[in-house]
């Protein structure tokens, strides 16, 4: 309640507060009422025969963000956490493998934050190998495709790792040598804002004036070639459709986007439309559908108006300064607040498999994943973490899909993307 005191000063006088347990109580009958994913598996006789093959098949989760405490006691991926993502909620989801990402914010490109941006990137990669190295009986990292079969058969979960921004390099391509030592895999060119190798899908009103390169940099194409030529996976998630066209046409291996949705079904900036899904697919490449409510349902833009809308008339900047009205108001405003949730109620694993379903038809099955972003907003209803990872195979068995095809969908694809794009890389070095 610090926080919320602090935020209107002296004006709010203790006794007009609700109590702590007053709002508890109030934001767990919101919590209460989201609802849950649609019918009980339990009802539904296709529910064991999915769940077989969710044990069978490599569950691989192409995007799972890390907090910079990772490893800490506060953030102890080991033990159960808050975390989406920890490995026992992997155990109980039957997770078997995530990209866990090292992410670093886009600022302005000064050398100063050049050099912040890399020792927030080096923060996560130890971070990442300290879980590995804590919990060796339990996870390992791979590095390779051969790597992911291996770990796969003996039972271990396993670890990852991807990037995204490519501001962690600043202008020194010389890193992506470096970054791909400590094990990464794959690399997202941009973020939010441009940065110095592309422009973004999703400019910055501070940092950015509108397009800056057109697609990629100079710099971006010569790192293009060296990601080639290390055996990294080419990532267009974020990018700008003029950098995600170039980057594939450039491309000597497959590219993919690692946590993206689909255009048609939700025309937003940050999601793929059919022609560059199509050029993707033509490349051999996968679009990772990821389970992101804002990208997959465009009410969600909606109803954060309305919340919005329904803050100001209540005279609140932010949601916790609601511990400033007198009770009844808060409650008041609870019971309308919850309303809205009815109204537009969050996505659940029926529209993520829409967006699959869509992919599938358009691309062909060979070319689509799955990914969740946990860790950086991600999370719907039915898969809010990695313990209900089952709901997923669940639904695309109800909609007819094959065995083969659930492996393919789940980390088969990607897979075959890895190998490739380790063959080209090795002939390259020839």
């Amino acid at each position: 309640m610090s926080e919320i005191s602090s935020h209107h000063g002296a004006r709010a006088s203790r006794s007009r507060l609700p109590s702590k347990r007053f709002l508890a109580a109030a934001f767990a009958t919101l919590v209460a009422a989201v609802p849950t994913a649609r019918g009980d598996p339990a009802d539904d006789p296709s529910t064991a025969a999915a769940d077989a093959i969710h044990k069978r098949v490599l569950t691989l989760d192409t995007h799972v963000d890390i907090p910079f405490e990772f490893m800490s006691p506060q953030a102890d991926p080991g033990k159960p956490s808050k975390l989406q993502v920890d490995l026992p909620k992997m155990r109980e989801g039957g997770l078997s493998a995530a990209f866990f990402v090292v992410y670093v914010g886009q600022t302005s490109r000064t050398a100063e934050n050049y050099a912040q941006a890399r020792l927030g990137a080096e923060t996560k990669f130890a971070a990442i190998h300290k879980m590995v190295e804590t919990y060796p009986d339990q996870i390992e990292l791979a590095r390779s495709a051969a790597d992911v079969t291996r770990i796969r058969a003996s039972g271990k979960l396993l670890a990852l790792i991807g990037i995204e921004n490519g501001f962690v390099i600043g202008k020194d391509i010389n890193l992506l040598r470096h970054y791909h030592d400590l094990g990464a895999r794959y690399f997202g060119l941009v973020h939010a804002g441009h940065n110095d190798l592309g422009d973004s899908a999703n400019p910055v009103s501070w940092l950015d004036k509108g397009p800056e390169h057109n697609g990629l940099s100079p710099l971006g194409r010569q790192a293009v070639v060296e990601l080639n030529r290390l055996g990294f996976i080419v990532d267009i998630s974020h990018a700008s459709k003029e950098t995600s066209m170039q980057a594939i046409e450039l491309s000597r291996a497959p590219v993919i986007a690692s946590h993206s949705d689909v255009g048609a079904l939700n025309p937003i900036a940050r999601n793929l439309d059919d022609e560059t899904l199509e050029a993707l697919a033509r490349k051999g490449g996968v679009v990772q559908i990821v389970a992101f409510d804002s990208y997959l349902w465009v009410g969600v833009v909606a109803k954060h108006k309305a919340q919005e809308a329904l803050r100001r008339e209540y005279g609140i900047d932010d949601p916790f300064a609601v511990g400033n009205l007198p009770p009844d108001k808060a409650a008041e405003y609870f019971r309308r607040l919850l309303a809205l949730d009815q109204v537009w109620a969050r996505t659940d694993v029926k529209r993520l498999v829409d967006h699959i379903d869509y992919a599938v038809k358009k691309i062909g099955v060979d070319h689509v994943g799955i990914a969740s972003d946990f860790g950086g907003g991600g999370g719907i209803v039915g898969w809010k973490d990695a313990s209900e990872t089952y709901n997923v195979t669940r639904e695309l068995a109800r909609r007819g899909y094959s065995e083969g095809d659930i492996a393919k969908l789940w980390g088969g694809n990607l897979l075959r993307v890895l190998a490739n794009v380790e063959e080209i890389a090795e002939k390259s070095r020839d």
